[in-house]
């Protein structure tokens, strides 16, 4: 039944007054926020941005980590008819300015000081910003601005208002309707500015109800929120589902104690990208290989008979006796405290999603017995496309359309996606939503992929990414530069690639090491460095990078549509891809135009078959300060191999 957020709120506030619905870690301590607490604290919210000024259509920014009065604040913008636009907390302030401007944002709420300091350094170039809320009064004492006030004091206008005003806010709620926009994400812009995806109420409940259905969630779920609210995909976990379904959501204290809190939990709902999941295992890796021999021995020898009987059983797949009972000696003495020290304890269900996943790290997961799966989506679709139903998880694919999905592939490949949970349009550019929204309602997703024959959709790489190779010996050939950085991403030694070679006779590829895992490498090596880029440089990391390289190489030569896709040629980057210095986007996305016209010079080096290429990198540090960063980089070849196999 068609329904909105504010409307869902008030049904679990009278259904379930006491019951748990947000939980925030504050100096080490869980505090609860009841539903009824929860619905008193929007409507005290509602009101005082009433009284401010916020009226029915108006944008309101909101910037921070997962905080429960910043979760009160959207559906307070929401109960008003306002329009929530969460935005990027780890941006720098220049970030702000397009969004702000685009939006016509008069109103923010924002988590902290740092915070603070970003809109009030962007007054000037938006003066329409006027009023600034924020939540944690810490460092902000002694400010003195126009506008600029606490949320307590936000709470304090609100309970004035409804003195005089006592059904102003069931009368908002019931003018609120399904239809009405409900948020507005900002893409990530990895080719310009971002766009303003503009969802209602109807298609990110329709979709949180889906993928709840799918996934048979119910109310007595537990959620970590740790993931960026701006990014959609925490949105719909934490927010949307959080409200349709009524579980627990669980903000950690920071992002430094998200592992612990992580373990605290024991969330049963997880999601996370890859990249989480990678740096888990690395983690895990790195901990082995300092452990005794014994240990690394039972480690070793269960992580065998897992890898081979493991997934077969999240599958429910017949296993033997023999085999099922050497797996629950093994769940008892090894998977079993992994998942627990993991944090993974009670997780019923575990998605990844965003960027492909190493079969080897999928298989890993899976054989301990976290039932870890695969979905595929975007800002535009409200993420719930394809889910990969439990018993059919493959790292190859990212699972069948669900409920109320229709999916077709355009002649070029591209992948075709017509759903009640799709976007409304973009913000003020109706021209890029003509080109992504066909008339009879299809979204041009933009990737490439196939339906294969158990109906599982599986994803190439993005459509305008996939080029040919011109000349050498494999012309003519496909080039895939994103399966390619996938599958050279699946190392725990190496952080982030690109690659290039459309219209090339050869593949060439940046890399980024991973710091932490290639320097607990070196140092069990004896291998002294004096930071990133000294590290990245040394000999001994090269042969260990081409190494991996040539894997890939042996793995794509395999596969006859992509063995052109070999890398014949790579350095390794003296600085780590970043986003403030414009190179990723804030959700780890390679922006590959830029970095080609940053790093022409590396490029060139990498085609004109020279061994080294000195190079001087500006930088943004953490601080704000600007530097830079200058190398000598190594440039060296890597074995390629002769297609011998099968088509794609």
């Amino acid at each position: 039944m068609a329904t909105t957020f504010p409307r869902l709120l008030i049904e679990h506030a009278a259904q379930r007054p006491q019951a748990p619905a947000l939980r925030e870690k504050e100096y080490g301590i869980w505090q609860t926020l009841s539903w009824r607490q929860l619905e008193a604290l929007v409507a005290e919210l509602a009101h005082g941005l009433a009284a401010a000024g916020l009226r029915r259509g108006d944008h309101i920014a909101l910037v921070g980590e997962n905080r429960p009065r910043l979760s009160a604040a959207v559906l307070a913008a929401q109960v008003l008819g306002a329009i929530p636009v969460p935005l990027y907390s780890d941006a720098v302030a220049a970030e702000f300015v397009f969004p702000l401007a685009n939006a016509e944002i008069a109103y923010a709420v924002v988590e902290d000081q740092e915070q603070v300091d970003k809109m009030l350094e962007l007054r000037e170039q938006c003066p329409q910003l006027r009023c600034i809320w924020y939540d944690k009064p810490r460092g902000l004492r002694s400010y003195v601005e126009p506008g600029l006030a606490s949320l307590d004091q936000l709470c304090a206008a609100g309970r004035e208002h409804a003195k005089e005003r006592p059904n102003f806010f069931a009368e908002q709620v019931a003018a609120t309707q399904p239809g009405d926009s409900a948020a507005m994400f900002f893409t990530s812009g990895t080719t310009g500015n971002p766009k303003g995806v503009v969802h209602t109420h109807l298609s990110l409940i329709d979709r949180a109800q889906a993928g709840a259905r799918f996934d048979k969630l119910t109310s007595s779920e537990e959620v970590l929120a740790y993931l960026p609210p701006a990014w959609i995909g925490q949105n719909i976990f934490s927010y949307a589902q959080w409200l349709v379904c009524g579980y627990v959501v669980n903000a950690p204290e920071s992002a430094s104690t998200v592992t612990i809190d992580l373990k605290e939990i024991g969330p049963s709902y997880y999601f996370a990208p890859p990249r989480v999941f990678e740096g888990l295992l690395t983690s895990v890796s790195i901990r082995m290989e300092d452990a005794s021999r014994l240990k690394r021995y039972l480690f070793e020898r269960c992580m065998r008979l897992a890898r081979r009987v493991g997934p077969s059983l999240m599958d429910g797949q017949a296993v033997g006796l023999v085999d099922r009972c050497k797996y629950a000696l093994g769940n008892l003495a090894i998977y079993g405290p992994l998942r627990n020290s993991l944090g993974f304890s009670r997780v019923r269900v575990a998605y990844t999603a965003g960027e492909a996943i190493g079969p080897d790290l999928f298989s890993f997961y899976r054989a301990i017995g976290i039932n870890l799966k695969q979905l595929y989506g975007s800002t535009e679709t409200a993420v719930f496309v394809c889910l990969q139903p439990d018993h059919q998880a493959r790292a190859d694919t990212v699972g069948v359309p669900i409920d109320g999905v229709e999916i077709k592939v355009a002649e070029g490949g591209e992948i075709l996606v017509k759903s009640a949970g799709l976007f409304s349009g973009y913000y003020k550019n109706p021209g890029a939503t003509a080109e992504a929204l066909t008339p009879e309602g299809w979204y041009h997703t933009g990737d490439a992929g196939f339906i294969d024959g158990h109906g599982h959709l599986k994803i190439i790489d993005r459509a305008k990414d996939v080029g040919r190779m011109a000349g050498g010996p494999f012309d003519g050939a496909l080039f895939a530069p994103k399966y390619v950085e996938n599958k050279l991403k699946f190392f725990p030694f190496i952080k982030e690639a690109v690659a290039f070679g459309d219209q090339r006779a050869s593949v060439c590829a940046f890399i980024n090491i991973d710091f932490e895992a290639v320097g607990n490498w070196a140092e069990r090596r004896n291998l002294s460095y004096a930071g990133y880029t000294d590290l990245a440089q040394k000999p001994e990391v090269y042969e260990l990078i081409r190494g991996c390289v040539e894997q890939v190489n042996a793995d794509l030569a395999e596969d006859s549509a992509l063995a052109g896709s070999q890398i014949a040629r790579l350095l390794i980057l003296h600085k780590e891809l970043d986003a403030d210095d414009g190179e990723l986007t804030r959700t780890r996305k390679v922006k590959r135009s830029a970095i080609a016209e940053k790093y022409a010079v590396l490029i060139s080096a990498l085609y004109d078959g020279r061994q080294s290429q000195f190079i001087e990198t500006a930088v943004k540090f953490e601080d704000g300060r600007s530097g830079s960063i200058s190398a000598d980089l190594k440039i060296v070849d890597a074995k390629t191999f002769a297609s011998v196999g099968r088509a794609a």
